[in-house]
């Protein structure tokens, strides 16, 4: 049986046992992942999947189905009918209507036309590559290709039909450096249409790790810290539910009630582009026509992000914010491409405007040490001392603690250097961030 024939007996069934309406949601992917280590490859996985979900109201209420055989339409959607009879919930989810979408141009990744074979070799040159550019370049603790290809169909009762594809590519790697008898690791992470670039990649890796050799807590205290786009982009990822308002609707967000109000610095703006290159779409989970938002505004608050659900509750639009992680989830709400817009000074100048303080280039500890509601974090750090605009010395072993609204409250300056965390389910991307104060425990 194929898709079509599938799809067309599901919602023809769905209709016949009373559902008011039904949708269907089905995405096929493919995904490879290698890793080289001391010239062989340690791991290597290619996978396939493809499933198919099924999404009925019935009575007021709604339910879920999923399958990976295409082979029993009738069947799923009895599942679908049994599920939402058994929930409790009777809050309203609209489906989507008939849409038209903005037409979305995606460049080709990197690897998107490499083989196999070509993806293993390219594994193996970024290993070589790390390993000659020091002598202190002992081993290499990571080091890896990846390529994800995929496709969905969504379509619906009411008249929506929507498809899309996606590939994504990326190489990471994290050297180990010695010298006599310490031990440094580094890391760097190109993706999209760069990860193809392993020169670039191991380069500023190895200078990572070897900037670190050296490295000692400061004594705690209140420091001007100068965030670097990893680490602020950790920051915003692990905050990012705060902007949800599926969160905020259920009492778990700062931010509720807030539209309007001032939530950071006047120089900060942060936008939800889904037709940002690094991985634009033309619609969101429930086939919404995506758009571009700034959902905070020179520090204003304008608008949190919606599905059609938490639209509906608010008595507001869909912001194209529904997200499905997969076929087999249920909708949720989440950013698309989510980035601080980038300023005008180079890293140098903030360096020098940060004058005294501290540059924080990694966090550790994000899962444990981020309460999402109240927006507080306490995170193990490392960086780089600055005294009187020059950098000092590498500093490691302390903990960075504050509230991540009054800190966005507290931005001084801006970067023009923006970068791309490792995604996440999502894409967040953030430039350098000077923030006046933070909390420092070391010494």
């Amino acid at each position: 049986m194929t898709y079509q024939e599938f799809a067309k007996r599901a919602m023809d069934y769905a209709q016949k046992i009373g559902c008011a309406s039904s949708e269907l949601f089905y995405a096929n992917g493919e995904s490879f992942e290698v890793n080289a280590n001391a010239g062989e490859i340690d791991r290597y996985s290619v996978s396939r999947e493809a499933g198919v979900s099924v999404r009925v109201s019935i009575n007021g209420r709604e339910g879920y189905a999923y399958t990976e055989r295409i082979d029993d339409p009738e069947k799923l959607v009895d599942h679908a009918a049994d599920n939402a009879k058994c929930n409790e919930s009777t809050d309203d989810h609209p489906m989507q209507t008939k849409q038209t979408y903005q037409e979305v141009h995606r460049e080709d990744s990197a690897l998107k036309h490499l083989s196999e074979s070509e993806r293993i070799a390219l594994a193996k040159k970024l290993e070589q590559t790390c390993l000659a550019l020091d002598p202190r370049v002992k081993r290499v603790v990571y080091c890896t290709v990846g390529y994800d290809s995929g496709a969905i169909v969504m379509e619906n009762s009411l008249g929506l039909h929507a498809e899309r594809t996606s590939d994504s590519s990326y190489i990471y790697v994290m050297p180990s450096v010695e010298d006599g008898v310490e031990l440094q690791t580094g890391f760097a992470f190109f993706m999209g249409t760069e990860a193809a670039n392993v020169e670039a990649c191991a380069k500023e890796a190895v200078e990572d790790a070897l900037n670190k050799l050296g490295a000692s807590p400061v004594d705690s205290g209140c420091y001007r810290v100068l965030l670097k786009p990893y680490a602020m982009s950790d920051l915003l990822t692990a905050f990012s539910p705060m902007f949800s308002a599926d969160e905020a609707q259920k009492g778990c967000s700062l931010l509720a009630g807030k539209e309007g109000e001032t939530i950071a610095s006047e120089i900060v703006t942060i936008w939800d582009d889904p037709f940002d290159p690094v991985a634009p779409r033309a619609f969101d989970g429930e086939g919404t026509p995506c758009i571009k938002k700034a959902v905070v505004e020179n520090g204003v608050l304008k608008t949190l992000l919606h599905n059609l659900k938490t639209a509906k509750k608010a008595g507001t639009e869909s912001t194209g914010n529904a997200s499905r992680r997969s076929a087999a989830s249920a909708v949720g709400v989440s950013p698309t491409v989510f980035r601080v817009e980038p300023g005008k000074l180079g890293y140098d100048e903030l360096v020098r405007e940060l004058g005294t303080g501290l540059v924080i280039t990694e966090l550790e500890g994000l899962h444990a040490g981020v309460d999402e509601v109240s927006g507080d974090f306490s995170l193990k750090a490392a960086g780089f001392l600055v005294e009187n605009g020059a950098v000092v010395r590498p500093v490691s072993n302390i903990t960075i603690a504050g509230n991540f609204v009054s800190m966005m409250k507290d931005v001084i300056a801006v970067g023009s250097d923006l970068r791309f965390g490792m995604p996440q389910g999502g894409y967040v991307g953030s430039p350098s961030v000077l923030v006046s104060g933070l909390t420092v425990a070391g010494n």
